[in-house]
């Protein structure tokens, strides 16, 4: 069964915007679960615009449902981070510091010492690693060969084209699920998912363990209610 982990880095940018706790984070992340998320994703960056490396120290004691970690592994306040927490999973994404939100996979590659490295250090502690990856067969072929539990597929492409074919926009990512089937990876998939699309992508990739979704879902919430939006997208997986 494919779980839904909830993304609340748009809960922390709307925090952020005024000062102060309104909303709480921490009561945010316990509110989803309590409605009937599976799990919780934060992506932490070094500039703290949206979830701040406290949010993590202080979400992470108080979840029961998988936690997840997202972001770029580069910095080393990152790697201390996830190796103080110990989360369920982390998720490497190569996104820049400045960049607005994650626009590429992984090129695992080229990138293959530095990310069997970094699968070795996540590993000492137990943690789950997932390498997010373009829709590219050979991209999660790589992966399994640098030491990755999972390899999360980047799915912004299957989301802009899915209303003008979605069996052509889905191909990719199919081949490459079915590539990270064979290599014995975990599959994950995350980026501009929604309530639209999402349905189909599940029921033509059935083996998906896990789906972060953060920003359809928040802006859903706004008009639906956090706990019938929840209820939403678990009903399409």
């Amino acid at each position: 069964m494919t779980k839904l982990s909830v993304n609340i880095n748009k809960i922390a940018t709307l925090r952020n915007a005024r000062g102060g706790n309104m909303p709480d984070v921490t009561l945010a992340a316990l509110k989803c679960e309590e409605f009937g998320a599976q799990g919780i994703t934060v992506h932490p960056r070094p500039d703290e615009r949206h979830i701040r490396y406290s949010d993590v120290r202080a979400i992470r004691p108080l979840l029961s449902t998988e936690f997840n970690i997202e972001g770029n592994p580069t910095p080393q306040s990152f790697r201390d981070l996830v190796m103080e927490v110990v989360p369920d999973q982390v998720t490497l994404v190569p996104d820049a510091h400045d960049a607005i939100t994650s626009n590429a996979g992984w090129d695992t590659v080229a990138n293959k010492e530095f990310l069997s490295g970094l699968c070795s250090l996540f590993h000492t502690k137990g943690i789950r690693v997932s390498i997010f990856i373009d829709p590219k067969p050979e991209m999660a072929v790589a992966a399994k060969a640098c030491g990755a539990d999972r390899v999360e597929l980047y799915t912004e492409a299957y989301a802009a084209r899915y209303s003008d074919g979605r069996e052509e926009a889905i191909a990719p990512y199919l081949r490459t699920a079915e590539a990270a089937r064979e290599a014995g990876l975990g599959l994950n998939a995350g980026h501009d998912l929604n309530l639209d699309n999402l349905a189909y992508f599940i029921r033509t990739i059935p083996w998906t363990d896990e789906v972060s979704i953060g920003h359809a879902l928040i802006c859903d919430a706004i008009y639906m209610g956090l706990e019938r939006t929840i209820k939403e997208y678990l009903a399409r997986i």
